[in-house]
């Protein structure tokens, strides 16, 4: 029997519903409103009716794990509607308790059962079973019953990824097996037929101590992503290259800018999009927030290949348009490994990143006004030499007028540098550089357009010399003079807001 795990592509921002832009970082909303939440999971295909479905970790405001795994379901890629709860935690049960950890979810069709089965990482409160849960359902959106937890083949598992090979059919799992110092492999493992249970070690990757694993597959290659361990505190992911899954594999290698920590995500899907102009490749990653789990974001990027160099690199834009096909979608056409996890047919598979206007501190191309003891201080990384710095409270801003808008929401792209290398470093507990040092992972900026409500804006740790984006959604009014404040939050006492080197206002999306 062959399975096909139907999965595409994309979770986009849905505050309307014609969004079609990808917006990596940004909040990302529902049909009804709500934050998406559905984390480290994947993106499939129903095989009956061609609609998308997403499936992650619901994650509960105060709680660390056992929210069970959200679905949602979308017709276009990018308008995602909730269907509610595919696994629900069970008061008392002895695996899927809201007390036990229920992470990574996969979902794939078996065809020889004739059933959807989901496979995750399955664990007590102290990661101390390190087991594969197994659940199946009739339809894709549930619910699913619980069968098994398990270890695969006696080996412990922690981070779950799955992935099937586009040319054969066969599914794989895979997992790293712990943190003891007797273990810190990952591995890949393939099931049988009915995708019931696990056949055979294809590969181990021995002692590299990786974690969060996924596997993307080109004509010529495959590339298995990981990330380090370090919690939900981003790393560089890296991958390795090989030209079968049993190897051999290359050694590791990093597939972002050095320091960014592949943009501040975590790995833990990747999809290949075949299209009648090319084929794109996308890793999916999710941009973890200790501090309120359940509003983590998603860091959606396309992934440059170069076969003959034999490297993988994950591409960053602040926005960008996948062309995959009209709305609705075109009938799906299933034939024998078609619709394989990660890898689906589209009109084109091309696409195109969103182009801006770029607002520096200086003026030239707008005037930047300070108040307090915000000043531009010499940077040589920076985009003009010097930085906006010292940004704190209500007192200390910085105001950027005469931005052009279009009477629409239009999308701001935040250029800035975050110093505390993952802690509040003028806060009691310092920085992780110090001992006893308290992990924040970001900032808070206060914006106001045109002297309105104020949004807060979340500025992840970029480390020392290094400069990001972050999003925000705004109202801008038509023609030129709009402005737009920048300032720190006061909660009790001054907290700064990150460095700024310059702003990106995007056009509004089409409808």
């Amino acid at each position: 029997m062959t399975p096909r795990f139907l999965s595409t592509f994309l979770l986009a921002l849905a505050a309307s519903a014609t969004a079609k832009w990808i917006v990596p970082g940004a909040r990302w909303y529902d049909t009804a409103g709500e934050l998406v939440n559905a984390h480290a999971g994947c993106v499939t295909v129903d095989r009956e009716t061609g609609k998308f479905f997403l499936f992650g970790e619901y994650k509960v405001e105060g709680q660390v794990e056992g929210g069970g795994i959200s679905v949602y379901s979308s017709q276009d890629l990018a308008t995602w509607e909730r269907e509610g709860m595919a696994l629900e935690p069970v008061e008392g049960h002895p695996y899927i308790s809201p007390e036990h950890i229920i992470q990574r979810p996969k979902v794939v069709y078996s065809e020889g059962t004739g059933k959807y089965h989901m496979w995750w990482h399955a664990d007590n409160s102290t990661y101390g079973w390190l087991l594969q849960g197994f659940a199946q359902a009739d339809n894709i959106t549930g619910p699913y019953s619980f069968v098994d937890a398990t270890l695969p083949l006696g080996n412990w598992s922690q981070d779950f990824g799955l992935f099937t090979d586009y040319k054969d059919g066969k599914s794989y799992a895979l997992y790293s097996n712990g943190d003891r110092k007797e273990a810190r492999d990952v591995y890949i493992t393939r099931y049988n037929d009915d995708i019931t249970e696990l056949d055979e070690v294809v590969h181990r990757f021995d002692k590299y101590d990786l974690e969060a694993p996924t596997i993307l597959q080109t004509d010529k290659s495959y590339y298995a992503l990981m990330s380090h361990k370090t919690g939900y505190r981003p790393n560089n992911v890296v991958a390795f290259r090989a030209d079968s899954l049993s190897g051999p594999w290359s050694q590791p290698f990093i597939v972002s800018p050095l320091n960014t920590r592949t943009f501040n995500s975590q790995s833990g899907f990747s999809l290949r999009i075949n299209g009648t102009k090319q084929t794109t490749y996308l890793y999916l990653g999710d941009q973890w927030d200790s501090n309120s789990l359940w509003e983590s974001r998603y860091i959606w990027l396309p992934i440059a290949i170069d076969e003959e160099k034999k490297s993988l690199e994950v591409v960053w834009h602040d926005i960008y348009d996948l062309n995959m096909y009209g709305n609705p979608p075109p009938p799906l056409m299933y034939s024998r490994y078609r619709y394989i996890n990660g890898n689906v047919n589209s009109e084109t598979g091309d696409w195109t990143p969103i182009e801006g206007t770029t607002y520096l501190p200086t003026a030239n191309t707008t005037t930047t006004h300070t108040t307090g003891s915000a000043y531009l201080q010499e940077a040589s990384f920076a985009s003009t030499g010097k930085i906006l710095t010292s940004i704190a409270g209500n007192h200390s801003t910085v105001t950027f007028t005469n931005i052009t808008g279009t009477g629409k929401s239009q999308w701001i792209s935040f250029y800035y540098q975050n110093t505390d290398d993952m802690g509040f470093g003028d806060q009691p507990g310092g920085t992780p550089d110090r001992v006893g040092g308290a992990w924040q992972l970001r900032r808070i900026a206060s914006v106001s357009v045109n002297g309105g409500e104020v949004q807060s804006l979340y500025q992840r740790d970029t480390h020392k010399g290094i400069v990001l984006s972050a999003p925000l959604k705004v109202e801008l009014k038509e023609g030129g003079g709009n402005v737009v404040t920048v300032g720190g939050l006061w909660n009790g006492f001054d907290v700064k807001a990150a460095d700024l080197d310059r702003l990106v206002v995007y056009p509004p999306e089409e409808d």
